[in-house]
């Protein structure tokens, strides 16, 4: 009787030795399985990150356009520069470019000065009409007449067989009538001048002294 008792607590022992091994085999299997799909979580993360990448860098790939574009924007400006810029690059190899101070270009201007403006002047109708260049209308308007006034000394000036010759609107303007004697000896500095059609011909005008009209010839 006492040797059954004791056959049959070694049993009940051996039944709950299993049943504990069992359950912590199963506990370890979860773990594994839990550690598994954190895995792949972080190998979804990886690979998301990993994709967006390539926008990221294609997004610096159109940094060299971009950086292209600015040359390409300034030296257009270069090229939209001031008249005396275009003159430089394309002037003919006769012209010769007056310097914008010194007394080189005060010596050309009191060369072309009148001792009697009233009789030594004459407009075109007394020079036989106007023979030059003919701006045309929509040109005339954008860019000459009493509201487009300048100064001679910020454009292009050069001497043509010992006459004076300044450019402005695209067009080069040959001064043939000489400059009163009324006017400041430095009128080229200081007074805003403008290029009119009045009557017969073409002439320059100067807005500190109205009335008086020198006459230009036009040319491209």
């Amino acid at each position: 009787m006492k040797s059954a008792a004791v056959l049959s607590t070694s049993i009940l022992a051996f039944l709950l030795a299993i049943t504990v091994l069992a359950g912590a085999k199963n506990d370890r299997s979860r773990d594994h399985e839990g550690g598994d799909h954190h895995g792949r979580e972080g190998n979804v993360h990886h690979d998301s990150a990993h994709q967006s990448q390539p926008q990221h860098g294609n997004h610096h790939a159109n940094g060299p356009e971009h950086g292209h574009q600015q040359p390409r924007e300034f030296h257009d400006a270069v090229q939209r520069g001031p008249e005396h810029q275009a003159y430089r690059e394309h002037a003919p190899a006769h012209l010769h470019e007056v310097s914008r101070t010194g007394p080189v270009r005060q010596d050309i201007w009191q060369r072309q000065r009148a001792h009697n403006w009233q009789r030594e002047h004459r407009p075109w109708h007394a020079r036989g009409g106007y023979h030059g260049y003919f701006i045309p209308e929509d040109r005339f308007r954008a860019h000459f007449g009493r509201g487009h006034w300048f100064r001679v000394h910020e454009v292009p000036v050069v001497v043509v067989e010992g006459s004076p010759r300044f450019q402005f609107g695209g067009y080069w303007f040959s001064v043939v009538d000489p400059c009163p004697e009324t006017w400041s000896p430095v009128w080229y500095r200081t007074d805003d001048v403008y290029v009119d059609y009045v009557n017969d011909g073409y002439y320059m005008y100067n807005r500190r002294h109205p009335g008086i009209a020198i006459a230009i010839n036009v040319s491209l």
